[in-house]
């Protein structure tokens, strides 16, 4: 897929006070953005929702995007996935179209969705809060996973470190799959980024899925950005036991993690992070915790 980015003419207005941008104030260059374009996802012959998205990934994507609506949790579930016939103006293949053949007995929702789905806003149109709380396979917590805090720590910069698509644009969101391996260091399994934080989940559950790794027990999602009610909502739909976001999480989104009993940390950022449920599951090297006792004692 080659329309993940997208070059534009711009102008830049220089506004630093230097005798160069005096002289030249506004100068015209091109810039790189991140495509957002619509893909309609189609179960059968029924149309069942539409998304912004940024291409590329796009049967992770919808694959994804049915376990998050509680639709398939296996793989054999998934009879195939394919582009349907659909072209722009000049004639040229948009890909903007997928559909999903399921098992027979895999049960159909009564109706589409039939809603717009924005590419900040996965839930939107939506009757209720309480039509998206559906029951998980899965649970997370019966995972047994521990992970110290200054792993946990580590995984925004090694998620950043491998974000191409960010790197050119500054436009796009990313999530991606960690593993803690036996020596107490990280792998990343799956990154994937677009325009929509919702989408880069759904991108890489479906990778999951399709892969047969459902559930992902023993793993950590990290998210560039904040942490939703509906991103907690995939991940425990998905069964991953911890999920780590820069920035905060809502309200719900915590009353969910913790209903779910999932471990759910926000600003994370290097050196701190809060958590704001399961706490239980990160620890503490030996040394900070002898350091924090004494802070404490001191205190």
């Amino acid at each position: 897929m080659g329309r993940v980015t997208q070059r534009r003419k711009v102008h830049k207005y220089v506004l630093d006070g230097s005798p160069a941008a005096q002289e030249f104030p506004i100068r015209h260059r091109e810039d790189v953005l991140a495509v957002e374009e619509p893909l309609e996802i189609r179960l059968g012959q029924l149309s069942f929702s539409v998304t912004m998205r940024t291409p590329g990934d796009d049967f992770d994507l919808v694959a994804g995007f049915l376990v998050s609506e509680g639709i398939i949790w296996a793989p054999e579930q998934l009879v195939s996935l394919r582009f349907c016939a659909g072209e722009d103006e000049n004639g040229v293949q948009t890909f903007n179209v997928v559909e999903a053949q399921l098992r027979p007995d895999v049960e159909l929702p009564a109706r589409g969705r039939n809603v717009f789905t924005s590419s900040s806003c996965g839930i939107c149109g939506t009757d209720s809060i309480e039509a998206v709380q559906k029951s998980s396979r899965y649970s997370p917590a019966a995972d047994p996973l521990t992970i110290p805090a200054e792993v946990l720590a580590v995984l925004p910069d090694r998620l950043r470190e491998a974000q191409a698509v960010f790197d050119t644009t500054g436009g796009v969101h990313a999530a991606g799959l960690f593993r803690i391996t036996d020596d107490g260091g990280v792998e990343l399994l799956c990154l994937r980024e677009d325009v929509g934080r919702h989408n880069a989940v759904d991108k890489v559950v479906g990778w999951a899925l399709r892969a047969g790794m459902l559930p992902l027990t023993g793993l950590v999602l990290q998210v560039s950005g904040r942490a939703s009610f509906e991103l907690v909502q995939k991940a425990a739909l998905a069964g991953i036991p911890v999920l780590a976001a820069v920035s905060a999480p809502s309200s719900l989104a915590a009353e969910l993690a913790q209903a779910s009993g999932m471990t759910l940390a926000g600003f994370s950022r290097g050196t701190s992070m809060n958590i704001y449920a399961g706490q239980e599951r990160v620890t503490l090297a030996a040394s900070n915790k002898a350091e924090d006792a004494a802070a404490r004692v001191a205190g």
